[in-house]
């Protein structure tokens, strides 16, 4: 108290008494700030937890005020077992995969060109969707770089991957997704968050059902709304080659045919067994828990995007090492709250009346965010 109602004069005589002082100060004020910070987020755990005994669904996101989980924990694991290291790289094998099953879904785009709509809805749901979801995943391998060291290879390789979903998102899917990384939970700049308006729509379990069925489509428009990013040179020529791909297939096959390509995408990503990880990544079931990891079969359809606590921590790494990281350090993941069934998260999330848009964690805009806007 004294430092503060002394003079300019005694302050600087107090400095030059004890320089160290304006640092213990200032340590002091971390740690008080630290544990209002820590008392705020208890707080706000309790009132989760009371909504959650109540049965009521939450009215605002989890939020906060540290750091998101997964830098310090990489620095930790590197520093007890730096062979992980060794995992960093591209996946050899990812252009060959991705060549085979764009190759697939593309001819038998071709063998419906005059099936029936019930016929192609059918193919669509348990065939083609898994396909096209393979590839959107690949799509997302592609934008941490992981087929090539060379970055344009990847980008290319993505708008190859890209033709079967029947949209072009493959390079605009990279700006928003290395966000994500960089900023998981920022408010305003993580797009992987539902928007306000999500929040006040859905609201019950069949606002709910609706929203998972089109949950697509508010991953595609949610950037435009609430950030949207001027278009560039790759963006373009992602755009030109798909809808040339798109117009040759109406051209040579016909309009079914296209139609197969689209439906695939969007079953895909709804009411699917595979989207269930749209759910599982980040939606917080576990208050203290903001990342959440699969540990079943659909993983070898997904490039291993279940090891998704694993892939945040080593997003250098490709999918078909992450079980590796796993294995190398337990003890950072068997603690950790995990899934086996895709399926079974989506139905929590329609079932469980606590969970919904709000449901997943944030953090207030850091500086060096607002600096590189």
């Amino acid at each position: 108290m004294h430092l503060i109602l002394s003079s300019p004069f005694h302050q600087f005589k107090n400095k030059q008494k004890n320089p160290s002082s304006q640092k213990n100060i200032k340590k002091k004020e971390s740690s008080r700030l630290d544990t209002e910070r820590e008392r705020e987020r208890e707080m706000g755990m309790r009132e989760e937890m009371e909504q959650k005994e109540e049965g009521v669904m939450a009215t605002d996101f989890f939020w906060s005020y540290t750091d998101e989980p997964h830098a310090s924990r990489r620095r930790q694991i590197l520093s007890q077992y730096p062979q992980i290291k060794e995992l960093f790289g591209p996946d050899p094998w990812a252009f060959f995969k991705i060549t085979v099953v764009v190759s697939l879904q593309l001819w038998t785009a071709t063998l419906l060109h005059d099936a029936g709509w019930l016929k192609m809805l059918a193919i669509a749901y348990f065939f083609g969707s898994f396909l096209n979801h393979n590839l959107f995943l690949a799509i997302h391998e592609l934008s941490h770089n992981l087929a090539f060291s060379t970055p344009v290879y990847n980008r290319c390789l993505g708008i190859f991957a890209n033709l079967p979903v029947g949209v072009p998102m493959s390079v605009t899917f990279q700006k928003y997704h290395l966000e994500h990384h960089r900023f998981q939970g920022v408010d305003g700049i993580d797009m992987d968050i539902p928007s306000r308006a999500e929040t006040l729509l859905v609201t019950n379990v069949v606002a709910k059902s609706i929203w998972v069925m089109l949950q697509l489509f508010f991953y595609a428009f949610r950037p435009l709304f609430i950030k949207p990013k001027p278009p560039g040179y790759w963006e373009f020529i992602n755009f030109s080659i798909q809808i040339a791909l798109d117009a040759a297939v109406v051209y040579f096959w016909g309009w079914r045919s296209l139609a197969y390509l689209i439906l695939s995408t969007f079953v895909g990503g709804g009411m699917h067994p595979m989207a269930g990880h749209f759910i599982s990544e980040h939606y917080v079931f576990k208050p203290e828990q903001e990342t959440y990891s699969y540990y079943g079969p659909l993983n070898f359809l997904t490039w291993h995007v279940g090891y998704h606590n694993e892939h945040h921590d080593f997003p250098r790494i490709p999918g078909s090492k992450l079980h590796k990281v796993k294995d190398i350090a337990p003890e950072y993941y068997d603690g950790l709250e995990s899934y086996k069934s895709w399926s079974q998260v989506i139905y929590m999330y329609l079932m469980d009346r606590t969970v919904g848009p709000f449901s997943r964690m944030k953090r207030k805009v850091p500086g060096t965010a607002k600096k590189s806007e």
